[in-house]
């Protein structure tokens, strides 16, 4: 049995300054190599192995040989998992967001599961909603669909999508937050 049946290996990683500067597409695939170098680390820790990339027509990340996959980047950070199960993961750096953006991505009685401060929890919800579109394959044209239904701590909520339970685990660190689909696994994050 591998690592990967028993526990989930993502990993983050910063980017460059060199790549940080860059612009336009030449910085897209300087960030898609560097979430692709973290998705094979992932591979490492995990046990499993992609030796292709490949994505539907509409862009959502396919199996290989039963490995799901997901990666995420920002300017300044990147991200990559794999798994044996359906995997969806995002990241996201912590910076005021305006009520429009707020309303946007939680109907109300999800805030209520919060209570005070939504600026924080919008980037829990933000993340957590993106991971679990990602592993049904929907994108954003979904988000309406996902829902987060439990917050059981500051790591760890619950969200549906059609009605379907997504575990999510979150992982904290220096201004960013990264969200992971953690199918009750324990979820073992990397940061690089």
């Amino acid at each position: 049995m591998t690592q990967a049946a028993t526990q989930i290996f993502p990993v983050i990683m910063p980017v460059a300054d060199a790549d940080k500067r860059l612009k336009g597409r030449d910085k897209v695939k300087a960030l898609s190599r560097l979430a692709r170098s973290a998705l094979m680390r992932s591979c490492e820790k995990s046990g499993l192995h992609l030796d292709a990339f490949p994505k539907s027509d509409t862009g959502v990340p396919l199996p290989v040989g039963g490995v799901h996959w997901s990666l995420t980047h920002k300017s300044d950070m990147v991200g990559g998992v794999a798994s044996l199960l359906p995997v969806g993961m995002d990241l996201e750096t912590i910076r005021p967001v305006n009520d429009a953006l707020l309303a946007k991505v939680a109907a109300e009685d999800e805030w209520q599961l919060v209570g005070g401060d939504r600026q924080k929890a919008f980037f829990r919800f933000w993340t957590a909603k993106e991971a679990v579109l990602k592993a049904v394959g929907k994108g954003m044209v979904g988000l309406s669909r996902c829902r987060v239904v439990a917050i059981v701590d500051d790591t760890r909520m619950t969200l549906t999508y059609d009605e379907t339970p997504w575990p999510v685990a979150h992982f904290w660190f220096d201004g960013h937050v990264a969200a992971l689909t953690a199918h009750y696994l324990p979820v073992c994050w990397t940061l690089l």
